[in-house]
């Protein structure tokens, strides 16, 4: 042993017992100073903990904790018939709930091979219903990211603009959130007589909304320079990390799996998919208003559409498969019309039972597995179903893309200011109940 080992040695003697990390850093004279960001703070949006080691300002090394919002969800699914599914899945990310719910039933239709049956009409209200709903999530990322850096006035604005599209969801589905509209085999019920209407004028409003939200935001030199090149994460990261969406866009790789291996009838849709180079938290604001303004493209064609199929079916016409879905708001709520009730009960014997059945168990899907993915407003959403052959999924698994984005806290941190790392994670803008689930 040479003489500065022993020097060493001995020093860490003098301190006696104790904690090795403790002594080590007296012996050697080092600070190493670890902060918990959340679970409770806002920045995390109350259910993520981040383990910062910082030396004074700087991080040096950054860690993402998860698990504090575990629901169990894809186990309950299990126990479950394939049409309660949606009710479930709706549930992890709770800001983008549509997506969930089409991307579990376009997997469940291909193990009944009715993906051909589902009718247009249907798929028209399905890619409505989402880009609303991408237009929804992206104004909830651009709100809470411009408030957690104290532009209060962003927040009133994205929210103003998302109860326009709750409205919405509400007169088609009953429910501002967590759906479960979207049925396999179609969708619940038609949207009410003059929705188109009402969705035209909303639409505008929102429009005008997302003017003043760049207004306030993209010019702004303040808000520029808080987030140029900050939380830079590059396209060999994205790679490497599986990181998609908005984040993946801003490194100039136009990935979008509706153009990619289209669902829903999108590759009939005209809308571009909007990409920058910088890389940087800046660059996924400006994509994430750009796609707002692809999503009511989107939005305006399928209200065109739906003029033009008015009266068509909404679920496929196998009475083995399609529940029933004549609802109608009645004094204590929304349910089966009544009409629909006297059919079922007066027709025969027969039809009362198949309506039984259908709703307490369930039809049985097909043995096998199917893999089915939607372009989720945080990235790709993937579904892995696997069926036994019975009226209940053996396993249903989701590929949720804020999980996957997470991954990415920790380089886009590292190395910058603890500042930097509320606007780093909000430049990602992960949902914990998908990332839980």
């Amino acid at each position: 042993m040479d003489d500065d080992a022993a020097r060493t040695i001995r020093g860490f003697e003098a301190y006696g017992d104790g904690d090795w990390d403790e002594i080590a850093r007296e012996a050697i004279g080092e600070e190493r100073i670890v902060v918990n960001m959340g679970p409770q703070h806002p920045s995390t949006h109350g259910v993520l903990r981040l383990m910062l080691e910082i030396d004074g300002e700087t991080v040096t090394e950054a860690r993402a904790g998860i698990g504090y919002l575990h629901t169990g969800i894809e186990k309950n699914m299990e126990f479950r018939t394939w049409t309660q599914g949606p009710t479930f899945c709706t549930r992890m990310d709770y800001v983008a709930p549509f997506f969930q719910e089409v991307a579990f039933c376009l997997a469940t239709e291909r193990l009944l091979g009715v993906t051909d049956d589902v009718p247009e009409r249907a798929s028209e209200i399905r890619v409505l219903m989402m880009e609303l709903n991408r237009i929804a999530s992206h104004l909830i990322c651009l709100g809470t990211g411009g408030n957690e850096m104290g532009a209060t006035t962003v927040m009133t604005v994205a929210f103003t603009a998302r109860e326009e599209i709750l409205r919405l969801f509400e007169a088609v589905t009953g429910l501002r959130m967590n759906h479960a509209y979207i049925r396999p085999g179609g969708v619940a019920q038609d949207v009410p007589e003059g929705f188109t209407t009402q969705a035209r004028e909303a639409l505008k409003k929102v429009r005008g909304y997302l003017k003043d939200l760049g207004d306030l935001m993209l010019a702004n030199p303040i808000f520029k320079s808080r987030l140029t090149d900050v939380g830079v994460l590059n396209l060999a990261g994205c790679m490497a990390l599986g990181v998609t969406g908005p984040v993946l866009r801003s490194t100039g790789l136009p990935y979008d799996v509706r153009k990619s291996a289209p669902y829903c009838g999108y590759e009939t849709y005209d809308f571009d998919v909007p990409v920058s180079t910088n890389a940087d938290c800046y660059d996924r604001v400006v994509l994430r208003i750009e796609e707002c303004y692809q999503s009511l493209r989107l939005a305006e064609q399928a209200l065109s559409r739906l003029d033009a199929s008015e009266g068509d079916p909404v679920i496929v016409a196998d009475k083995k498969i399609a529940w029933p879905a004549q609802l109608a708001i009645g004094s204590d709520g929304q349910g089966n019309s009544l009409e629909h009730i006297r059919k079922i009960m007066g027709t025969s014997m027969e039809a009362l039972i198949h309506h039984f059945k259908l709703v307490t168990e369930g039809f049985p899907v097909p043995a096998g597995q199917a893999w089915q993915t939607v372009e989720h407003p945080r990235g790709e959403l993937g579904v892995h179903a696997v069926s036994d052959g019975g009226t209940r999924p053996y396993r249903a698994h989701f590929r949720d893309p804020s999980f996957n984005n997470l991954q990415a806290t920790s380089v886009m941190c590292e190395g910058g200011q603890v500042a930097d790392v509320v606007v780093a994670v909000a430049s990602l803008d992960p949902v914990l109940g998908g990332v839980d689930r």
